[in-house]
């Protein structure tokens, strides 16, 4: 048995499908306007046109009364009779009738009016005495002194024909306007369709895994253009946040290994028989020690994913960077005293103020301070300084001491990085990455360089991130 309800199944299916398609409703509306405005425009035009040539018949009209009026100086059937025989001999273009008080035709080249006063149209059936002439007539009644009835009209054919006219270049606009506009809605649709199937494409191929697929640029600097970029760049931002992500997954396995491990080798050593309680306690003590950084490893990390997120932004307000600087130095003075080494400060005397987090920049100048104070040995000099800079405030730490390597400058805010120098004293490696997140969000740039001898690290930020 055949079956002949597959095709017109299968057809009434693609139909809904492109019906429902983009690309479909985009050429519609597209056809749409373009008809609809060219309709607006075709009518506008011949409204405007049929009132001007209205105007004109009626202006032809009445310079014909009044001029007929004019020759027989008197408004009666007998001063007009020979006026009217005239007019009808030598004005071919015009209609005439004049009815004496009985309303029988006394002259003119038109069937019986009744006697009606002002503008007429007068249709060719039974205005006209020959029936080859179909056109209608435009004129003006008058009623005379002696009571009888004087009409003048003109052929108003311009009119009709320019009625027709009007309708039919509508229709050809119409069929026009449709044709273009389905041409332009194919050819937009095609372009923003085909950007659309591009953009589909790169999502599926980073859904699959590929976090390098961006959106292509066309170069045409558009707006398309424009939203292509912003998506890569909001890409570029998701791939470094998974990359960040992926990184410190792998740090907190590595980093986590030793405290937890120590940890539980306390723990074990602490539950051993015959263990004294002192030593048990000092295991249980070493053990806490562990685990407290542990916790400080888990919160670090939690702050610096704060600060990348912007959470911060709502908190920031007017500061003066000398007297922050100033804050964050004091307590240190003595330290550095004890530890034999030297801090010089060179401030500004009028200090521009910023817009920032004190606690944050506090934390920030503090692990910088602290950075140069842990890595350099005694009699090492230390100097912050204050100053500006294109609009910027620049604040530098420097040290005379030993330095770091100029290939690993680049690393040392990375999380978790901790250079072989620096294993000797406490930390997680986290400082300069809380540092760098800090400045950030501040809209700032951090830098170092080789202060030769010693480093140097440089703080820029702007005088007011508002703006």
């Amino acid at each position: 048995m055949m079956h002949f309800n597959r095709m017109p199944r299968f057809g009434i299916i693609e139909i809904r499908r492109i019906i429902a398609s983009a690309s479909f409703r985009i050429v519609t509306l597209f056809a749409c306007l373009f008809i609809l405005g060219g309709t607006i425009m075709t009518v506008m035009s011949g409204l405007y046109s049929q009132a001007a040539l209205r105007q004109e018949i009626r202006q032809q009209v009445q310079n014909e009364g009044h001029e007929t009026f004019a020759d027989a100086l008197i408004a009666d059937v007998p001063h007009l009779l020979p006026v009217v025989r005239g007019l009808v001999q030598h004005e071919p273009g015009f209609h005439y009738l004049l009815q004496g008080p009985g309303q029988n035709i006394v002259a003119g080249n038109m069937l019986h009016l009744r006697p009606v006063p002002g503008e007429r149209w007068l249709s060719w059936a039974h205005r006209l005495p020959m029936e080859t002439n179909q056109n209608i007539v435009y004129g003006v009644g008058y009623i005379l002194n002696d009571g009888g009835y004087y009409f003048v009209g003109i052929d108003a054919s311009s009119l009709t024909h320019l009625q027709h006219d009007l309708w039919t270049t509508l229709l050809w606009e119409i069929a026009g306007f449709g044709l273009i506009g389905i041409a332009g809605g194919l050819f937009l649709s095609s372009i923003i369709l085909k950007w659309i199937e591009t953009t589909s494409m790169a999502a599926r191929s980073i859904m699959q895994g590929d976090m390098s697929r961006r959106i292509p640029l066309r170069g045409t600097h558009d707006e398309l253009d424009h939203l292509s970029e912003s998506l890569n760049a909001m890409l570029d931002r998701n791939e470094a946040l998974i990359v960040s992500l992926r990184q410190v997954s792998n740090d907190i396995a590595h980093d986590m290994r030793r405290p937890l491990s120590r940890m539980r080798q306390n723990l074990e050593c602490a539950i051993l028989e015959h263990v004294p309680a002192d030593t048990m306690r000092e295991q249980v003590g070493f053990a806490i020690d562990d685990l407290d950084a542990a916790l400080e490893i888990f919160s670090s990390l939690l702050k610096l994913a704060q600060l990348e997120s912007g959470a911060w932004n709502d908190e920031l307000e007017l500061l003066d960077p000398d007297q922050l600087l100033e804050s964050v130095l004091d307590p240190y003075r003595p330290v550095m005293e004890d530890r034999g080494q030297e801090l010089i400060t060179k401030v500004m005397d009028a200090c521009p103020t910023i817009m920032g987090h004190p606690v944050l920049l506090r934390q920030a100048f503090s692990n910088l301070i602290e950075n140069a104070m842990r890595h350099t040995p005694e009699k090492t000099m230390i100097t912050a300084s204050i100053q500006t800079l294109d609009n910027r405030i620049c604040v530098e730490i420097a040290d005379n001491g030993p330095g770091i390597p100029l290939g690993a400058m680049h690393h040392v805010f990375d999380r978790f990085v901790r250079l072989d120098t620096s294993r000797t004293h406490d930390g997680n490696g986290l400082g300069l990455s809380m540092v760098k997140a800090i400045i950030q969000l501040h809209k700032g740039t951090i830098t170092l360089s080789d202060n030769n001898p010693g480093l140097r690290c440089i703080v820029m930020l702007p005088v007011d991130i508002r703006k």
